[in-house]
């Protein structure tokens, strides 16, 4: 699937979440997207929520899957651990680079590097597996 596919896909299986989020880019094995940081992001003190970041991950791995597989709504998340480095910017965007290190026949695998826009060092990292519907 293409960005236009993956959008497409993601207004119409997720539309309450699809507004929040920007595909840039995929290619094989890898998706980048952008959060679009509002207040609802944030949490006390202005910084972007980890379970903000944590969606940003998730949705970034999920599209990265459905860009190889097709569109399998029911591809489901079934690990994640998340290390958050550093305070995100809170008047920044938050971009995801994800790749996937395994795309088997039930388990995908990969990790999600978030930065915040603009600068270099990520905010968090985060390593996804993914349940793999079957054909």
């Amino acid at each position: 699937m293409d960005v236009g596919a993956l959008e497409a896909f993601l207004a119409r299986e997720f539309p309450q979440v699809s507004d929040d989020f920007a595909i840039e880019a995929v290619g094989p094995m890898t998706c980048r997207m952008r959060l679009k940081v509002a207040d609802r992001h944030l949490r006390p003190g202005g910084t972007v929520s980890g379970p903000s970041m944590f969606a940003l991950a998730d949705v970034a791995i999920y599209l990265a899957i459905l860009a190889m597989i097709g569109p399998q709504a029911l591809a489901v998340t079934t690990n994640c651990a998340i290390d958050f480095m550093r305070k995100p910017a809170a008047d920044a965007d938050l971009i995801a680079e994800a790749r996937l290190l395994k795309l088997g026949r039930v388990l995908a695998v990969g990790d999600v590097l978030i930065r915040s826009d603009g600068m270099e060092a990520p905010v968090a990292r985060a390593s996804m597996t993914y349940s793999v519907p079957p054909k």
